[in-house]
């Protein structure tokens, strides 16, 4: 992993306020689509494609490449975003979403667009994915990296904890899943409809090592996925990433209603205007 420089920081500053600006135009055009979790994502998924992941977007099915599976499938705008801008395929095609026979489905399908690991779309499943695919890479004496997404709200999910007490089990070192902590599901907030705190001792008790961060911190971010690479850990790691839903416009964000719902006229071209408001001041920010 390369060193964060500012001059790289700003560049994926920038890269985070398009990836937003992407995920609005594909759900607005759409007319359908979630909106709250790819909008807090941004900068996540801008460390990971653009700085944490050892991949090669010419050869899509590079054996070494480091794994990404996304297990909240509903938040693939963000991650469609992320691959088009990281050369996966033809930014144009994002405005296909969720189109009759386009390749951007609504939940992402991993034999028909380069880039996409798993096919999701039922929630709970990714870490049991994501274990198999690390305890697959031990088995074959390989180095690289698993990282699995997840969303909060489906840690309400009984699956999830099965794979997260396998993977403290076998001490799947090379195995990170990084928790989208951001409070809400599409009924509410996460503590009203089923509370998950203590979430990262919970993690703890399943013999994982646990990091907490702001989940819209370039810096924290990177050094995180760095701890979790490290050697002197041989546990996986949960990267738990207090998000705000919605981040970015100011009208969405810590509104749950925003999990999922069409916009109304007008609304669309708000967003994107705030979100160009901050792109030009990121941009007149120096280096």
């Amino acid at each position: 992993m390369q060193s964060l420089t500012d001059k790289k920081l700003k560049e994926m500053e920038i890269m985070a306020t398009r990836l937003r600006e992407d995920v609005i135009r594909m759900v607005s055009h759409a007319g359908s689509g979630h909106i709250a979790g790819p909008l807090d994502m941004a900068e996540i998924f801008t460390a990971f494609y653009f700085h944490i992941l050892e991949h090669n977007p010419k050869k899509p099915e590079w054996p070494d490449r480091d794994r990404l599976v996304l297990s909240c499938g509903h938040i693939c705008p963000i991650q469609y975003a992320a691959l088009a801008h990281a050369g996966y395929f033809s930014v144009e095609e994002l405005k296909t979403l969720r189109q009759l026979g386009s390749r951007l489905q609504g939940h992402p399908h991993r034999t028909v667009l380069p880039g996409i690991e798993t096919t999701s779309g039922p929630l709970g499943s990714g870490i049991s994915q994501a274990a198999g695919i690390a305890l697959a890479a031990r088995l074959d004496a390989k180095k690289y990296q698993v990282y699995c997404v997840t969303s909060d709200g489906e840690h309400e999910e009984g699956n999830t904890w099965e794979a997260v007490m396998l993977a403290g089990k076998y001490r799947l070192r090379n195995l990170t899943v990084i928790v989208d902590r951001n409070n809400i599901q599409i009924d509410g907030f996460t503590e009203n409809i089923m509370p998950l705190e203590p979430f990262a001792d919970k993690y703890r008790a399943f013999n994982w090592h646990v990091l907490e961060i702001d989940g819209h911190n370039f810096e924290e971010i990177i050094a995180a996925a760095a701890e979790a690479k490290a050697t002197m850990h041989d546990q996986p790691t949960a990267i738990i990433a207090h998000t705000i839903p919605g981040k970015g416009v100011d009208f969405m964000e810590n509104d749950y209603l925003w999990h999922s719902k069409p916009f109304k006229p007008g609304e669309a071209e708000k967003a994107i205007d705030q979100l160009r408001a901050e792109q030009h001041r990121i941009e007149s920010k120096h280096p």
